[in-house]
C-alpha cells in the first residue's frame, strides 16, 4: 500500500447517518476559530511560565519579571495578549498591578496538557 492511499478508503461508500452525526455535532466556524486562537495563546513558552507563575500567586508585573528573568517590558506585552484571551486577570492596588490567573479553567488547560505529554 503507497503511503497516499492510507488516508483512503477502498471502496467509496459515504456513510451518510455517519456524516449528518458529525457535522451536526461539529461547533460554528466562529467557535473553532475562537478556539483555535485560544490554543495559538498557550503555543508561546514564555506565555506558559508566565501562567505557572501565576498558579503559585498573584503577582505585579515587576515581581514575575524578575522571576521569570525577563524586562519589565517584555512581560507586559505577554499579559497583554493573556489578559485579551481572557486568560489573566488584574486589578490595581495604588500605583500597582496585581495579576492572577482569570479562572481555574486556565489550571485545569495546562494540567491536561502536562498529562497529555506525559503519557
Amino acid at each position: 500500500m503507497a503511503i497516499n492511499d492510507v488516508d483512503r478508503c477502498d471502496i467509496k461508500h459515504v456513510h451518510t447517518e455517519k456524516v449528518k452525526e458529525v457535522f451536526s455535532a461539529m461547533p460554528s466556524e466562529d467557535e473553532l476559530y475562537d478556539l483555535a486562537e485560544l490554543f495559538k495563546v498557550f503555543g508561546d513558552s514564555t506565555r506558559i511560565r508566565i501562567l505557572f507563575a501565576l498558579f503559585e500567586s498573584e503577582i505585579c508585573v515587576c515581581d514575575l519579571a524578575d522571576t521569570l528573568n525577563m524586562t519589565q517590558s517584555a512581560v507586559s506585552h505577554q499579559l497583554k495578549i493573556l489578559k485579551n484571551s481572557k486568560l489573566v486577570g488584574s486589578r490595581r492596588e495604588g500605583k500597582q498591578v496585581i495579576y492572577f490567573l482569570a479562572d481555574d479553567h486556565v489550571r485545569t488547560i495546562i494540567d491536561q496538557g502536562r498529562e497529555h505529554i506525559e503519557e
